[in-house]
């Protein structure tokens, strides 16, 4: 592993001095002979794939990252006594919605990220950058974020700051924000899938991913806006190639949308959004932006979002966008269709706790479960307490589904539990958590009707960043340990044990695609997986994550696959702007 880095970090430096495809090849192969390293044959095909010359858009983007990466180390914004009630104005600003619209989304994405648990949902929050005094907070829906304050000159303290509220026509109510990030990303599996994903000889399989986003917001008047997003995804070494719809995307619209918002009394209000756009609700169990895959999820949609006294509450009816290899071709998929209404509304004392309440219907036209394929009809009941009494938080999500599949009747249900409790006293701040899920299984697969719980559009790193199963037929036990190194530096720790919730049904994975179907085993113990997952923050724009995660198989496992134990090592690289 340690020569095959090696190699890779010699590659790219040849390319980007410009050596050709053979000089580089050479130069290698002197390296290894220098250091004394063996060449297996399928490192060397493997070599070529990753050296093989950049096109002309891909090294472009690879130069801007650079240059940011510079900029992001050569300029650091002083703070003075003097500026903090600037540092005050600009966090209240990005964390309150004084934007054109009101989504229950926007309002518990703060709070969202705290209520996530373990290395896999670590990554989610890893993604976003976190602020610092004087500088930005960025969200992960980068449409919820709000720079009108930015006006004020004054108020402008950090580099990216005059791209963020660029004024049109000499009006306030006119301006354009730029945005963007970058992401690079390191992945390798040995024995991926327990033995079933395409590897080489030894089992390993290792590549580079990256991401592109760029958006640009338009306001126009505080009751109109016009959001575009693009997105560029590229793989680059897999064996196996890209795999469709989270790998590679040369160039596309992954967001392009307007709101249209109508003011009511009380300052109630209804906005309404039509277009390409990314959804996020709750805890991201049931609809969320994918963010662990190199590809995020967006749906061609229609949604209203009314904010009307205490309730935040969206309705939508939409697709989901298929993101396609090349250059303007992503689609919805003609074979999902999603609807639904989701409320939000703070409760209790001092309103410290939040009660999410929602309807959720989903067709699928080619559904497949262990039981078989066929047309998926389901309607999702269900609600979600959540709370942060400090130094207690809790997270509770409880959801029935009905509906029919292959003309049987669908009746399945989950329970996903979490909490954790935040040791600020003691050295390092450990916060302790646990975590227990339990998703319904289907009871007979010789039978039409359907018990397997259907999880919908979940986050893309639901249990760790491996994604080992779906929340489908499943028992999941989870405790996790958050560390705080440093202010900017942070260690999550967690090992999952997985079970069958039904014998008489398979496991599934996070895409919802069956991998190993009940009828070839009757033990219930799948195997357990644990992480270790480190964040840095070195700056405001820059996050760097590593994690490593090992699958031990159990008896299910090593009945119905061919059992490998696996290793997954990734390290993500984060710019946003």
């Amino acid at each position: 592993m340690i020569r095959f880095g090696a190699e890779v970090v010699l590659a790219g430096l040849f390319e980007s001095i410009g050596l050709k495809q053979v000089e580089r090849m050479k130069n290698i192969k002197k390296y290894r002979f220098a250091y004394g390293l063996a060449q297996p044959a399928t490192d060397e095909v493997q070599a070529r794939r990753l050296v093989r010359p950049l096109d002309a858009f891909q090294r472009n983007l690879l130069l801007s990252f650079a240059l940011a990466l510079v900029i992001s180390s050569s300029n650091t914004v002083a703070q003075t006594p003097e500026s903090s009630p600037v540092v005050t104005n600009r966090e209240s600003s990005l964390s309150s919605d004084k934007s054109s619209t009101t989504d229950p989304q926007d309002k518990v994405t703060d709070k969202r990220l705290d209520t996530r648990f373990g290395p896999g949902q670590q990554a989610i929050s890893g993604s976003v950058p976190a602020g610092t005094e004087g500088a930005p907070t960025y969200k992960l829906l980068r449409y919820s974020e709000d720079w009108s304050y930015l006006k004020e000159p004054q108020k402008r303290t950090d580099y990216w700051d005059p791209l963020k509220y660029i004024p049109l026509f000499d009006r306030e109510e006119y301006y354009l924000t730029i945005g963007g990030d970058i992401r690079e990303w390191f992945e390798t599996y040995h024995n991926g899938s327990y033995g079933l994903a395409p590897s080489n000889a030894r089992g390993n399989n290792t590549y580079f991913l990256q991401r592109y986003m760029l958006y640009g917001d338009l306001h126009i008047e505080p009751n109109f806006r016009i959001f575009v997003q693009s997105i560029s995804g590229f793989e680059d070494g897999r064996i196996g190639g890209p795999r469709p719809d989270i790998d590679r995307n040369q160039f596309d619209l992954h967001q392009a949308f307007f709101d249209w918002k109508w003011n009511l009394i009380n300052d109630d209000s209804i906005t309404w959004r039509i277009g390409r756009q990314e959804f996020e609700y709750g805890s991201g169990r049931l609809i969320d932006v994918r963010e662990g895959p190199n590809l995020r999820l967006s749906f061609d949609a229609a949604r209203f979002l009314a904010k009307i006294g205490d309730w935040s509450v969206d309705g939508w009816w939409g697709k989901p966008v298929l993101n396609n290899a090349q250059t303007f071709d992503d689609e919805p998929n003609p074979q999902i269709s999603f609807w639904g209404i989701y409320g939000v509304r703070p409760t209790g004392y001092d309103s410290k706790i939040n009660f999410d309440v929602y309807y959720l219907g989903y067709e699928n036209r080619t559904a497949t479960y262990d039981e078989g394929k066929g047309y998926e009809l389901r309607h999702s009941f269900g609600t979600r307490i959540w709370a942060r009494p400090e130094p207690i938080e809790y997270n509770l999500e409880y959801v029935y589904q009905f509906g029919s599949f292959d003309g049987g009747q669908i009746s399945a249900w989950t329970a996903a539990n979490a909490i954790r409790y935040k040791l600020e006293e003691l050295p390092l701040e450990p916060t302790p958590g646990v975590r227990f899920d339990i998703a319904s299984g289907d009871r007979n697969a010789l039978t039409r009707n359907l018990q397997t719980f259907n999880p919908l559009f979940p986050a893309g790193a639901y249990f760790n960043l491996t994604g080992p199963f779906g929340p489908m037929n499943l028992i999941d036990l989870h405790p996790t340990l958050d560390l705080k190194l440093s202010e900017k530096l942070s260690l999550s720790a967690d090992w999952n044990f997985f079970w069958r919730q039904s014998l008489e049904d398979g496991i599934y994975q996070l895409s919802g695609n069956l991998l190993a179907s009940g009828q070839s085993s009757r033990a219930r113990y799948i195997g357990s997986s644990p992480a270790l997952t480190l964040i840095w923050n070195p700056t405001p724009h820059l996050t760097l994550l590593t994690s490593y995660v090992h699958i031990f198989p159990g008896p299910f496992l090593e009945q119905s696959t061919p059992g490998k134990p696996v290793d997954y090592i990734t390290t993500w690289l984060t710019y946003k702007f």
